[in-house]
C-alpha cells in the first residue's frame, strides 16, 4: 500500500484503463493494488511461468476488481487485443535473473528484447496515444566508474540480461523520438517489499535472506563490504504512477534509488534487528557470481526528484520490518 501519495497522482487514474504486463509479479501486483485504490480499470497480464515470480496469490483480495489475462508478451498476435483502448501501459514483464540470462540467453533475448519491440509496434499501430512506462534496471550500468551513479554514467552491462534490458530501453526511447509514443523508462534499484520472490535469488538476493531468516537459518552474506541502496515497493509504485501521468516524463530515462546506502553486512544486521532474532555469516563470493558482481552501487536519483517530484520516502528499517511482517504470515504460499 502506498502510504505517501503524491496529490498529483491520486485522482489522475480514476476511470483510466490501465494494462500491466507482468501484473501478477512482485512490482506489478503492488501497482495493481494501488491502481484499484485509485479507481482505475486494471487489466493484469502475466504468463505465470514459474521461474519469473508471478502468482495469483499476489492479487488476493482484489481478484474481483481486476481483469486477469494469462498471456505471454512474446505472443505478438494477442498484443493488439490487450492494448486496445488502454490509456496506460506499465510494461513490467521481464526475465530478471542474471544467471539465467547467462545460461539461457535466447529466452532472455525473446522476453527482454524482442518482445519489447513487438509491444511497441502494437502500440504504434493500434494505440498510438497510450502512455508507456518501461521498467529497466540499474544492472545496465555495470561496475560503476563513480558514485552515486547518475543517468549520464556509461552503460556497460556485465551479463546478457543487462544487454537485453538496454535494448528494451532504447526501443522505448526510440519510439518516442521517431513515432511520438509517450514512453518513459525507469531504472529500478534493488526493489524490496511484500510479494517479492523469496524461494530463490532469481529476483533479488534479499528475498532469499528473508526466507533464511524466517526459517531460522543464518543469512549467508557473500563478501559483505559491497554498498547498496534499496527502493521499497510502495515508493517504486509511486514513481511508476508519476512517470505515467507527468508530461515532463515523456521520452525520459530516470534512476530510482533509496534513502540509505548500506553494506551488505550492515543490511544483514538490520534484518536480524528488524526480525528480533536471527544471525548472519559472511562467506567468500561464489566464483560464478563474482564474475558478474558490480561491487559498490548506489543511485543518484536527483533527476527524477527535480523533474517529477519523486523521492524515496520509506526508510530502510521500516521497509525491512514491513517485508518481514508480510512473510511471517505468507511465507508458505511463496515457497
Amino acid at each position: 500500500m502506498v502510504r505517501h501519495r503524491n496529490p498529483d497522482t491520486v485522482e489522475a487514474f480514476a476511470g483510466k484503463r490501465v494494462l500491466i504486463t507482468g501484473g501478477l509479479g512482485f512490482i506489478g501486483s503492488n501497482l495493481a493494488r494501488e491502481l484499484v485504490r485509485r479507481g482505475a480499470n486494471v487489466l493484469v497480464v502475466d504468463s505465470l511461468i514459474p521461474e519469473y515470480g508471478g502468482a495469483l496469490r499476489n492479487i488476493r483480495g482484489i481478484e474481483k476488481q481486476v481483469q486477469v489475462n494469462l498471456a505471454d508478451v512474446r505472443d505478438a498476435h494477442v498484443l493488439p487485443v490487450l492494448l486496445k483502448d488502454r490509456d496506460v501501459l506499465f510494461n513490467l514483464a521481464g526475465q530478471t535473473s542474471h544467471l539465467d540470462s547467462i545460461h539461457d540467453p535466447e529466452t532472455d533475448l525473446e522476453i527482454n528484447c524482442r518482445a519489447q519491440l513487438s509491444i511497441l509496434e502494437a502500440c504504434r499501430k493500434h494505440n498510438p496515444g497510450i502512455a508507456v512506462v518501461f521498467a529497466s534496471t540499474r544492472q545496465i550500468y555495470g561496475k560503476p566508474d563513480y558514485l552515486p551513479v547518475d543517468e549520464k554514467h556509461p552503460i556497460r552491462p556485465v551479463d546478457v540480461n543487462g544487454i537485453n534490458k538496454c535494448a528494451g530501453e532504447w526501443y522505448h526511447t526510440l519510439y518516442h523520438q521517431v513515432h511520438g509514443l509517450r514512453t518513459c523508462v525507469l531504472r529500478l534499484t534493488n526493489t524490496i517489499g511484500p510479494r517479492m520472490r523469496v524461494k530463490d535469488a532469481r529476483q533479488t538476493f534479499l528475498g532469499v535472506w528473508v526466507r533464511q531468516l524466517l526459517e531460522g537459518k543464518p543469512i549467508e552474506v557473500w563478501g559483505g563490504e559491497q554498498l547498496r541502496d534499496f527502493t521499497y515497493v510502495d515508493d517504486c509504485v509511486e514513481a511508476l504512477l508519476l512517470a505515467a501521468r507527468h508530461p515532463a516524463a515523456a521520452g525520459r530515462v530516470f534512476n530510482l534509488g533509496g534513502r540509505e546506502r548500506v553494506s551488505l553486512a550492515e543490511l544483514a544486521r538490520l534484518m536480524v534487528e528488524a526480525n528480533g532474532s536471527g544471525e548472519y555469516a559472511v562467506r567468500a563470493f561464489p566464483a560464478e557470481r563474482k564474475k558478474i558482481d558490480i561491487g559498490d552501487y548506489y543511485a543518484d536519483w536527483t533527476l527524477i526528484r527535480d523533474t517529477l517530484g519523486w523521492t524515496p520516502r520509506t526508510a530502510l528499517p521500516v521497509a525491512l520490518k514491513r517485508t518481514l511482517a508480510y512473510y511471517r504470515k505468507e511465507l508458505r504460499h511463496y515457497l
